[in-house]
């Protein structure tokens, strides 16, 4: 009796640590998905290194609210994304390159900084976090810090919590054969932050 015992606790141990194997070292599964699939689908998706992604972008917050469009060229480390309408207070372009920022906004001389989000909360009043973003828009935690993910039932984020915001994905769309992101929430840092992608571009590393 003893013996069975042992085995089972063993074999429920060795399953226990097989998922944990899925998952990367500072991701913690909250709830719901299947890790193994989870895996697959993350593989799948890192590759995208590159893309042309247009959208739509609405914030909210106590002080102000607005939404534009978004227009996010990503090449490799380097991006240059484009926000049009009333939350980017007119035309505003963001570069990013592995040596800083440059931020753009009409009417205004450029500006630098080390990162995104510091100079945009300055700027114009609220935060992107960027550098996040890069991940989070992919439906991917980024690996820099720890995160807390729940999944849905085709195991695909449902739910991230990083960095101070919690990201909520309510909507993924089919592009060549992948699934990715259409509709995803941001609150965090007393704002609300909704993107709908209306385009997916996606290439791929090699």
């Amino acid at each position: 009796m003893h013996s069975a015992i042992r085995v089972a606790t063993v074999f429920c141990l060795a399953l226990a640590l097989s998922a944990c194997g899925n998952l990367h070292k500072r991701e913690t599964l909250e709830f719901g998905g299947d890790t193994r699939a989870w895996k697959a689908h993350r593989q799948s998706v890192e590759p995208i290194i590159s893309w042309t992604l247009q959208g739509k972008l609405g914030m909210r917050s106590a002080q102000q609210s607005g939404s534009g469009t978004l227009l996010w060229l990503q090449q490799s480390e380097s991006y240059d994304i484009r926000l049009s309408g009333p939350l980017g207070r007119g035309a505003t372009q963001i570069v990013g390159t592995p040596a800083g920022v440059t931020l753009e906004i009409a009417g205004r001389e450029p500006m630098q900084a080390a990162t995104a989000e510091a100079l945009l909360e300055e700027q114009i009043g609220w935060r992107l976090p960027v550098e996040h973003l890069l991940w989070w828009v992919r439906g991917l935690p980024a690996p820099d810090s720890p995160s807390r993910l729940q999944l849905d039932i085709d195991s695909r984020l449902a739910r991230l919590q990083q960095a101070g915001w919690t990201i909520e994905y309510s909507r993924y769309q089919d592009v060549d054969g992948l699934q990715l992101p259409q509709r995803m929430q941001l609150a965090g840092h007393d704002i609300l932050l909704t993107l709908i992608v209306t385009q997916w571009e996606p290439e791929f590393s090699e």
